[in-house]
């Protein structure tokens, strides 16, 4: 007797992943939520036409040292470097713009519970180097080194 062939097809179905147990979801943490909080209340204040320098003014007063110490000083060296940047919170850090777009901007250790400080640069500055080049750095303090660097990078940003 012939075995008849027939040529049925499996579907198989991929195995169901499970997330590991230690690792749970559950959106934003209380400080993202506070930024973002944060990011609608500036948006509105420019709307009534705020004075951006005293609301940066004000939220570096607010922070704890190290951190305004170093956000006093970086405030001072911004405008130094570059006077035609604005001044205004950005995510409720202070930030500086040009056009209205923020070039760069100082995240406070505090802000996310961090060991360091971040002055960090967004797409408007002028830093393009090659294929690669730093968007943020890193600060623990301030030297005489750190703000010659940092004044060098703000007035190149902003050109």
């Amino acid at each position: 007797m012939a075995e008849k062939k027939t040529s049925k097809k499996t579907t198989r179905r991929p195995a169901k992943r499970t997330p590991p147990a230690t690792k749970k979801h559950e959106g934003f943490t209380a400080d993202e939520r506070a930024a973002m909080k944060e990011r609608a209340r500036e948006l509105k204040a420019a709307a009534a036409g705020a004075d951006g320098e005293r609301e940066v003014l004000a939220k570096i007063a607010e922070m704890p040292e190290p951190d305004r110490a170093m956000a006093t000083r970086l405030h001072e060296v911004v405008k130094a470097s570059a006077p035609a940047l604005s001044a205004r919170t950005w995510y409720g850090m202070p930030a500086y713009t040009k056009d209205g777009k923020v070039v760069c901007f100082f995240k406070a250790a505090s802000k996310f519970d961090s060991r360091y400080a971040t002055f960090g640069f967004e797409e408007t500055a002028n830093l393009d180097a090659g294929a690669m080049w730093p968007t943020s750095f890193a600060l623990t303090k301030l030297t005489a080194a750190d703000e010659r660097k940092i004044a060098s990078l703000v007035k190149k940003a902003a050109r």
